[in-house]
């Protein structure tokens, strides 16, 4: 029998909580991978993907500590080395691709530096011999222009590029493990299946080693020889991708394959809806950036939006990356003022940027944004996080704040005692529930959701969603929700406009999306969603139709 690539067995790895006390996360889990095998690991959030996964490098998160058991990579005994031995490891035998790439690059440095750092570190390779590989690794993982993509910042490219090049810097030091922490969570469904389709040539070329970190489940089914299903720091069941999709034994497997399939959407909104004042209402709205010259700006992103949305109701927004979803939420927000059109809300025009609105026409639209990481500040707690707004628009004092709090964290299921935590002590999971609580700190009246169930694993998002349905009901709230993810959008949402190239190409039933579609556009979002099947991007990529449609985007 072939000789483990990665044999972890009996592994403990403890944390110390908020009060002090000593618990194990992590409680004697063994397994082995195989060279050239990709193993997937799957659970909700908090059940010990990530942590399993970044101790296979000899790394633990701040507060986390390896308690027992061992781990072989190679040759190599890992929790016997130290971490001047560990740090020789990372980038040449072990390799790590982050959930938000976003984050993972310096936005002062230009891509190239950024990519070929490893090789330097390691003395592995000359700089025009590092220069030359990357650019083969860029054509590889199909960027586009790999010439010269490396010369650009990491805000000149978009996310699904971002996140391939945070591949690249990975592959460059021809690891023998690659771990993958949820790398697709963030892409549309498009730009996943070509982050996917480069991802497995790359790995199946090269004959490394995976570990799939993630909660989507039709995800691991495309890339995935083996799964592991985690729950509490512990193994639930193990099984080849097929056995795991088609005939799970263990009932927590059952549960996260049952969360897959979207509830149907019962609409929260009354029938007076349509005799109020519209919560919001688009009119002709175009936005872009860069300086204005002649009354527009340099780069045109929105062109001519119009839709409305009625009090109560949800509406989806869905596209692939770079369509112009985020743009138009930043620009009902007023982050990104527009230059033509208007926006308004409750019968009340809004000023195109945020800072010409009064405090009371802020709080009753906020919005939440899709990188949690970025979005909330590192080095406050999340008490003082969520503290913010209450002072700002309520002027609450600090004992009542510190109530609230603690109300709000229940709201979206997290314990009190997290408030004392800093957002790099959170899961994924965890900082984006923290950051939809401080959009509910303001009570506002609608709120813009720019992917917020993407770093949620499908039985936390199924709840989320679930808790999201009940406050609407409770508190009278209405949800603008860019997505690319299409099952959250049929599952909340009432309608669904379609965006492409900054141009709103179709308004869609969401209940009845495939049925309704009518723009080739529409139809290839709608067949691009992955199915919890092994072997549908391989059919995917064979079917001409599809295959033209996407050589034309």
């Amino acid at each position: 029998m072939t000789q483990p690539l990665v044999s972890v067995r009996d592994l403990v790895i403890g944390a110390v909580t908020d009060s002090g006390r000593q618990v194990e996360i992590i409680r004697k889990v063994s397994f082995d991978i195989q060279p050239g095998e990709i193993v997937a690991l799957i659970g909700e959030s908090g059940s010990g993907k990530t942590t399993i996964a970044l101790s296979l490098m000899g790394h633990c998160r701040p507060g986390c500590e390896i308690k027992g058991g061992s781990i072989q990579l190679a040759d190599h005994q890992v929790t016997a080395m130290t971490d001047t031995q560990r740090a020789r490891l990372r980038g040449t035998e072990a390799s790590y691709i982050p959930q938000s790439a976003a984050a993972a690059f310096n936005p002062s440095q230009r891509i190239m530096d950024q990519v070929i750092e490893i090789t330097d570190i390691h003395n592995l390779m000359t700089r025009a011999e590092a220069e030359a590989k990357a650019v083969e690794l860029f054509r590889a993982l199909a960027l586009p222009e790999p010439e010269t993509v490396g010369k650009r910042y990491p805000h000149q490219v978009s996310g699904g590029q971002l996140q391939r090049l945070s591949a690249a810097m990975a592959l460059i030091g021809d690891p023998k493990l690659v771990i993958f922490d949820e790398p697709t969570t963030a892409l549309d469904v498009t730009t996943q299946i070509e982050v996917l389709r480069a991802f497995r040539s790359v790995m199946a070329q090269g004959g490394m080693a995976g570990v799939y970190v993630s909660h989507d489940l039709a995800v691991v089914a495309q890339i995935a020889d083996r799964i592991i299903v985690l729950k509490a720091g512990e193994i639930q069941e193990v099984g080849t991708t097929r056995e795991i999709l088609e005939n799970p034994q263990h009932p927590y497997t059952k549960e996260l394959l049952s969360a897959f399939d979207p509830v149907p959407y019962a609409s929260a909104s009354s029938d007076k809806a349509g005799q109020e004042a519209p919560i919001l209402e688009v009119k002709n709205l175009s936005a872009g950036y860069g300086a204005l010259k002649d009354g527009a700006p340099q780069i045109k992103i929105l062109n001519d939006i119009n839709f409305q949305m009625q009090r109560g109701s949800n509406l989806g927004v869905i596209g692939e990356s770079g369509s112009g979803k985020s743009t138009l939420a930043r620009a009902v927000a007023g982050i990104l003022p527009r230059y033509q059109g208007d926006v308004v809300s409750n019968g009340t025009l809004l000023a195109p940027d945020l800072a010409q609105r009064s405090k009371d026409e802020l709080r009753k639209v906020q919005i939440v944004f899709q990188l949690a990481d970025t979005a909330l500040n590192p080095s406050q707690s999340v008490g003082s996080i969520l503290a913010r707004p209450l002072q700002f628009y309520h002027g609450m004092s600090s004992k009542t704040r510190e109530k609230r709090v603690i109300e709000l964290l229940d709201m979206v299921q997290l314990p009190a005692a997290m408030r004392h935590r800093l957002p790099g002590e959170l899961s994924g999971g965890q900082k984006q529930r923290v950051n939809f609580a401080r959009a509910l700190a303001a009570e506002p009246e609608l709120i813009l959701c720019d992917e917020i169930t993407s770093a949620l694993d499908t039985v936390v998002a199924a709840a989320m969603l679930d808790l999201l349905k009940d406050l609407q009901r409770d508190l009278g709230l209405s949800y603008m929700f860019i997505s690319h993810d299409l099952s959250t959008v049929e599952a909340i949402c009432d309608d669904v406009l379609v965006m492409y190239q900054g141009q709103l190409v179709e308004a869609l039933p969401a209940a009845k999306m495939s049925e309704s579609a009518e723009h080739p556009y529409s139809r290839l979002l709608i067949s691009s969603v992955p199915k919890l099947d092994p072997d549908w991007l391989a059919n995917l990529e064979h079917d001409p139709e599809i295959a033209r449609a996407m050589q034309g985007r």
